[in-house]
């Protein structure tokens, strides 16, 4: 049984829909350390009871870029792996939620890679001596 993630940041934001009129929809988003979460707002200003979460992973994303700024919103566009780009805009008031999604993605790319070398270390240290520094 895995602990969850812990929250750094709840509150809403809009998403553009990927339908042909590309309307602007609220959802209740909930960045974790493991990614954001997306949950449908219908009615109220929360989510939806029983509504499933999307999940932008970190280890699913590529980059938060085409920062903009126009008439007190912040557009930003969250860049997957696949190349799916999905866009946003959040109030241009306080911290703006692209400077805090792109900071979670470097931290947790960061913990990746140093769990990445710490492996190549272990399994390096595990088969033994790799011969380059012996005498020939």
């Amino acid at each position: 049984m895995s602990l969850p993630a812990k929250v750094m940041r709840d509150g809403q934001l809009e998403k553009r829909s990927s339908g042909l009129l590309q309307l602007w929809k609220k959802k209740r988003c909930v960045l974790t350390e493991d990614g954001l979460r997306l949950h449908s707002c219908r009615g109220g200003s929360g989510a939806a009871p029983g509504s499933k979460a999307k999940e932008l992973r970190f280890e699913r994303m590529v980059t938060v870029d085409c920062v903009e700024y126009k008439r007190g919103l912040v557009y930003f566009t969250v860049v997957m792996a696949t190349g799916k780009e999905i866009d946003f805009r959040c109030p241009q008031d306080g911290t703006a939620w692209n400077a805090e999604i792109a900071l979670a993605l470097v931290r947790h790319k960061n913990l990746e890679a140093v769990q990445t070398g710490r492996n190549r270390h272990l399994s390096t240290a595990h088969l033994g001596s790799t011969g380059e520094d012996e005498e020939l």
